[in-house]
């Protein structure tokens, strides 16, 4: 019987597509019940646009915005990285615009004051992460791309998660072992929904000189370890070969087995491309 439950809609990029995704998972006021502050998190690795593969489209974040704000408060958020300053990042991509837009704010998580420590229990590297308590006090909307990574083998939903760590000099983990350091955040920090944009998608040496693939696809799930392992079964990879994917399955964060995965809306193989590996 599945357990859990992911939404794959191929569509035009418009906001139509969006709500579509939504709503086959049931609304997205159903899936955030209750929660009256929400942080969509986006992916800005570069100052790259949306169209390259690299970064969050405004437009997934425009219909996330637009359904939220129906019943909650809501921010984009996303922390600065080793090379990328996420305020500039926020304006060239035009999520900045869209967010003046909207009139919602943008806010870099590693400029946010008011931190807090929260341990890891049996981690694999970390005994605790440091967020800005808004992290901990917010539902957060995980709005990832479908993209490969040299590092982790792909950058999906936890490998977003990352992001929402304030420090600059994220390299540290990297020494660390990236992979581990991915399910030491995802183990805590546990999006409410995932949504993997894949209007534009990106294949080769990711997560930010690969090439775009013109994809028109939006994966989503609130198991995240679930939404992540179909998006790579799209990607033609077997989610047991990347390891911060069959870790968290290990460790019960979430299910990776295809027989007990539900997909909503077309089906894996309709949708499927084999991308090239990092």
């Amino acid at each position: 019987m599945p357990t859990s439950k992911v939404v794959l809609v191929k569509g035009p990029r418009n906001l139509d597509t969006v709500y579509k995704c939504l709503n086959l998972l049931g609304g997205l006021e159903t899936i955030l019940e209750g929660i009256d502050k929400i942080l969509i998190k986006v992916n800005f690795i570069s100052t790259k646009t949306y169209d390259t593969g690299v970064t969050t489209d405004p437009l997934l974040v425009e219909g996330l915005i637009r359904k939220a704000l129906e019943f909650a408060e809501v921010s984009v958020v996303e922390s600065d990285a080793t090379t990328t300053d996420a305020d500039k990042a926020c304006e060239a991509t035009g999520m900045l615009r869209l967010c003046n837009d909207t009139g919602v704010k943008f806010l870099n998580l590693r400029h946010q004051e008011g931190r807090i420590s929260i341990p890891v229990p049996k981690g694999e590297i970390l005994k605790e992460i440091t967020i800005p308590r808004i992290v901990a006090e917010s539902g957060i909307v995980n709005a990832a791309k479908l993209k490969t990574h040299m590092q982790t083998g792909v950058s999906l939903g936890m490998k977003n998660l990352f992001g929402l760590l304030p420090e600059k000099w994220k390299f540290k983990y990297h020494l660390r072992d990236i992979n581990k350091v991915v399910v030491d955040v995802a183990s805590v920090l546990r999006p409410k929904l995932t949504v993997i944009d894949g209007f534009y998608a990106l294949e080769g040496p990711g997560p930010s000189r690969g090439s775009p693939v013109k994809m028109d696809l939006l994966i989503a799930g609130t198991d995240i370890v679930a939404t992540d392992a179909t998006a790579c079964r799209v990607m033609g990879i077997d989610p047991s070969e990347i390891f911060h994917i069959a870790k968290a399955y290990e460790k019960g964060l979430g299910e990776m087995n295809g027989n007990r995965i539900e997909i909503i809306g077309d089906a894996i193989e309709e949708v499927k491309r084999i991308f090239r590996r990092a």
